[in-house]
């Protein structure tokens, strides 16, 4: 399962400058990751886990959430 506080997805969002659908796109996205097995304990495997959500995100057409140049940053 996957468990999402809807309230703190809108604050998150909101602090980070992203529309509500990306930010919560991104959160089912890497939970189903977490559920396949990824995790990010290490530099490693977080670059592993961050460039599956950019690409699944992409095909959504949204953009990478960890870009730090955008809204927010």
């Amino acid at each position: 399962d996957i468990a999402l506080c809807a309230p703190v997805v809108a604050r998150e969002a909101a602090e980070q400058g992203k529309s509500l659908h990306q930010h919560h796109a991104h959160l089912c996205i890497h939970g189903v990751l977490h559920l396949l097995g990824y995790d990010h304990e290490d530099a490693a495997a977080a670059r592993i886990m961050e460039a599956i959500e950019i690409e699944a995100l992409e095909h959504l057409g949204i953009p990478n959430p960890y870009e730090t140049n955008g809204p927010g940053a």
